[in-house]
């Protein structure tokens, strides 16, 4: 019998479904296979999240894997960044299955290379998904000469230790820290890594439980920062963080339990790295704030502007050299964590920072945010293209106006700036707006919306 259609769940960076009805153990066990045949390395390593249906998932991956005469290491429960460290650290292909933020009843798998290069549409995972298809419509793969071992090892130590090395938060002042880990992975990889440090962490939702049942695990959305907002207040604490549910990402609350924004944690960074590699490059997205390649310059680096999405961002990491690369996302890459995204890392920087120096977090924050931004704003469109042209007509011919294409339209004039994208899955377009203060923003917003939605 064939099994599910891959094509439908292999997404651009990674592999996401319903679980049992678009991915089950049969089709995991498959793309094991097909991983190993692809990375053609003598081992690989496999973590997964806290979700009910991700260890059989992960189990039967690492089958696949085996059955191609490729040694597997199972880590066990694992952040993705931890999956990450653990694929840089060992120097092996690794697999992480999480959904994410996406409710209970998904999940999925983040592949990389050995040194956590990433494995996306056009590096790999077209290849993986057309091999898995081929074993589960009744095509195996022709028989291996020996089965791989699969062994179990524990990585979450060597993590720690590993940033802690990076960022030494031994020395700072105390400070009270709220941390959301919203039942996810932080819940897992926090306590270890802040072990023995002037934190006085106070924990909202550890409790490792892939059904969510406190909040979403997505801090991008405002809904579910209001815990954390009123713990930060309720505690007198110095910051709020707040992890999604594979903690790869880390969105920041001040002690006003106001949220700061990931332009600002990226400009923040970017001058510690800085401070430490005179004269890098820092990447940024197009819809990141202008204040962020303002900054670089300021502190003698080189900013680099690059399209949304993560695998521009390692992509542009690995062809300039780049120190560091931020996100609107909350998304954080870091060169000496093998250019991958790590959002306790840029978690563990912005303690670094604040408690270094005596001023609150809002006020050190203010340092490097200069702009007012509208946030995305989504507009349904059935003509994307038609309606992105209306835009670009509008406002090209303005004087002192640029227009780029680099990723959907962007114009930019004098000390405002937006950019309209398509969504790739949706008939959507996505608004972002910045300008010198919110009535310049709202005035900009309204008037490109109304030709968005005319």
């Amino acid at each position: 019998m064939a099994g599910h259609d891959l094509s439908l769940i292999v997404k651009a960076y990674d592999v996401r479904g319903v679980v049992p009805d678009q991915l089950d153990e049969a089709d995991t066990e498959a793309l094991g296979a097909a991983f190993a045949e692809f990375v053609g390395a003598p081992s690989v390593v496999v973590g997964h999240d806290m979700r009910p249906s991700s260890p059989d998932l992960a189990a039967a991956f690492a089958r696949g894997a085996a059955s191609r005469g490729v040694d597997v290491v199972e880590i066990g429960l694992a952040s993705t960044d931890l999956l990450y460290f653990a694929s840089g650290a060992l120097d092996m292909p690794g697999a992480m299955f999480t959904a994410s933020h996406n409710p209970a009843k998904y999940n999925g798998i983040k592949m990389c290379k050995a040194g956590a290069a990433p494995i996306g549409q056009e590096s790999g995972l077209v290849e993986v998904r057309k091999a898995a298809q081929a074993i589960l419509d009744g095509t195996p793969l022709p028989a291996s000469d020996k089965t791989g071992t699969v062994t179990k090892r524990e990585m979450l130590n060597d993590y720690a230790a590993y940033l802690n090395n990076l960022v030494d938060l031994s020395k700072i002042r105390p400070l009270k820290v709220v941390v959301d880990a919203a039942n996810g992975m932080g819940g897992y990889t926090v306590p270890t890594v802040f072990a023995g440090l002037p934190l006085d962490v106070v924990d909202l939702y550890f409790e490792l439980d892939g059904t969510f049942p406190n909040h979403e695990a997505n801090p991008l959305d405002p809904k579910n920062l209001v815990d954390l907002q009123r713990a930060v207040l309720e505690h007198h604490a110095d910051l709020g963080l707040a992890f999604d549910g594979d903690a790869d990402r880390c969105f920041v609350v001040d002690e006003r339990g106001e949220p700061v924004s990931p332009s600002t944690i990226t400009a923040l960074v970017a001058v510690r790295e800085l401070a430490k590699h005179p004269g890098a490059t820092v990447i940024h997205n197009l819809i990141t704030s202008a204040a962020v390649p303002e900054i670089v310059r300021e502190h003698g680096g080189v900013p680099v502007r690059t399209r949304v999405g993560h695998s521009f961002i390692k992509q542009e990491m690995a062809r300039t050299g780049a120190v560091f690369g931020g996100e609107h996302s909350a998304h954080y890459y870091f060169q000496d964590f093998w250019k991958a995204d790590t959002g306790m890392l840029a978690a563990m920087h912005v303690l670094a920072a604040l408690g270094g120096q005596d001023a609150p977090l809002s006020e050190l924050a203010a340092d490097y945010s200069r702009y007012a931004a509208s946030g995305e704003i989504n507009s349904e469109v059935a003509d994307q293209a038609g309606r992105s042209a209306a835009v670009r007509a509008a406002f090209e011919a303005r004087p002192g106006v640029t227009v780029d294409e680099l990723d959907g339209l962007t114009v930019t004039g004098e000390g405002w700036w937006f950019n309209v994208r398509p969504s790739n899955t949706e008939p959507l377009l996505r608004l972002n707006v910045e300008a010198a203060d919110a009535d310049a923003v709202a005035a900009l917003r309204d008037e490109v919306l109304a030709i968005i939605r005319a």
